[in-house]
């Protein structure tokens, strides 16, 4: 158990907040001349996905998450359960539900590798979220026609990836393209090499 003071808690790190484990999204040590300075942290639970602020003072101390990664394998989802297995192994598989896995969901696919984010409170290990690649490959399964000429202004267009996920991609985007998206922003990035 490592307790950070109220200067240590930066962007990127993992900590119990009210009992909860929580990643730093932002921070900001303000100093004013007549207060003594303090740590104004945005928050996001890694349980419930819910933000909030919180404002730490000199004399506050923080613990640092126990969090790790492991490697595991999307294999397939099925009413609402997210079917798992860790590393390559198939016959080691777990199912976590549509809250665990959050937003990531609109990119998983089939035989996806990926991160599972385990939080370890000194009694039991539990996997609380997923993390994917920052950039995964997609086929596009349904695009409209482009028209020519279109291409001009720089628009874009609604796509169908191979996973059922719409995303906005450039209007000369073609039904069974191979496109890159960002799954952090659900951009398209490029075509895929």
């Amino acid at each position: 158990m490592t307790l950070l003071n109220y200067n240590e808690i930066k962007t990127g790190k993992v900590v119990i907040y009210e009992g909860q484990p929580c990643v730093v999204l932002d921070y900001h040590i303000a100093r004013t001349q007549q207060r003594k300075p303090q740590n104004q942290v945005k928050l996001r639970n890694l349980i419930t996905g819910n933000g909030t602020n919180a404002t730490f003072r000199t004399s506050d101390t923080l613990e640092e998450a126990d969090v790790s990664k492991q490697d595991i394998t999307f294999l397939y989802t099925n009413k609402g359960e997210y079917w798992f297995c860790e590393g390559a192994d198939r016959s080691k598989r777990f199912m976590l539900d549509e809250e665990s896995v959050g937003d990531s969901k609109k990119f998983l696919k089939e035989n996806m590798s990926l991160q599972a984010i385990v939080f370890d409170n000194g009694e039991e290990a539990k996997i609380i979220g997923v993390k994917l690649p920052i950039k995964v490959d997609f086929q596009v399964k349904d695009a409209p026609p482009s028209i020519k000429g279109d291409t001009a202004t720089g628009g874009t267009k609604q796509v169908t990836l191979e996973n059922g996920t719409t995303i906005n991609a450039p209007l000369f985007i073609e039904i069974g393209e191979k496109i890159v998206v960002n799954t952090e922003t659900g951009e398209y990035v490029e075509r895929a090499k």
